[in-house]
């Protein structure tokens, strides 16, 4: 396809906010700990580096330096800083770990990948809840919406809000403001069918202000995917459908951002 052609630089700033949720259920509080050291571990700095450095790599930007925390008692959080055109050698892209530098993560140029992680529990209802929350903003012709595709695959959540947002103006070769550079009218647009099909999903946008928004909740629910340390085959119909009903709803406060009646 055809260059747009821009009169000096893009200077459009294009921002994803990707937000998910994994839920789960546990029995005992030993096994909700073990649930939140499990998911802990699993996502911790490292991997989660790992999982940006790829999203760097599939927007076609480059790092310029890494600024890592895992926290206690649970929790991580890694900010990358990059850039759209020529970076430094990979030997001289700096980690930082920010107990040892607390200044760098202020320190954001143009282009950033962020991700902070929130597992937490409520005390008495067994319902557990892990959140990531990922920022990818992006100056110049690179798109976060790029890394899409390979974010929702990376979590496989059970509910996701994605919001994209263009901000600022560029100007074409005549002198035209333009502010935004690609069509669009959903983030839908830049996700493959076969994880449409899996989602139910509700669209919020503002098109006059290049605000979209978008929320999914998956389609499908085997209950042995939301256990911990136990299965169906475990506990009655009466506990199988009293969970059911815990998470469903946990998944649909989520969903729909607000709290829902207990069902009777």
């Amino acid at each position: 396809m055809e260059k747009l052609q821009l009169h000096g630089f893009n200077n459009l700033t294009k921002t994803l906010s990707f937000n998910m949720y994994d839920i789960c259920y546990t029995k005992t509080v030993a096994d909700r700990r073990a649930y939140i050291e499990y998911i802990d571990e699993q996502y911790n700095a490292a991997k989660l580096t790992e999982i940006l450095r790829n999203v760097v790599e599939i927007i076609g930007a480059k790092i310029l330096n890494i600024a890592v925390q895992d926290y206690d008692p649970q929790g991580a959080s890694v900010t990358i800083l990059i850039c759209e055109g020529s970076a430094p050698p990979e030997s001289e892209v700096q980690q930082y770990n920010t107990v040892d530098n607390p200044s760098v993560v202020a320190h954001l140029d143009k282009s950033h990948i962020t991700v902070h992680t929130y597992p937490e529990y409520h005390p008495d209802g067994g319902v557990c809840t892990f959140r990531a929350d990922i920022d990818v903003s992006t100056c110049g012709e690179i798109s976060p919406l790029m890394a899409l595709n390979y974010l929702i695959e990376s979590f496989a959540a059970d509910m996701m809000t994605l919001d994209y947002r263009v901000r600022g103006f560029t100007r074409d070769i005549t002198g035209k403001k333009m502010f935004i550079d690609h069509k669009l009218n959903s983030i839908q647009n830049y996700i493959r069918q076969d994880l449409i099909d899996q989602y139910y999903m509700i669209d919020v946008n503002v098109f006059q202000e290049n605000i979209f928004h978008t929320k999914c909740k998956l389609k499908s629910f085997d209950l042995d995917n939301y256990f911990f340390n136990f299965s169906v085959d475990d506990i009655t119909t009466e506990e199988i459908n009293m969970i059911t009903a815990k998470l469903r709803k946990e998944m649909d406060e989520v969903f729909y951002g607000k709290n829902m009646p207990d069902k009777i």
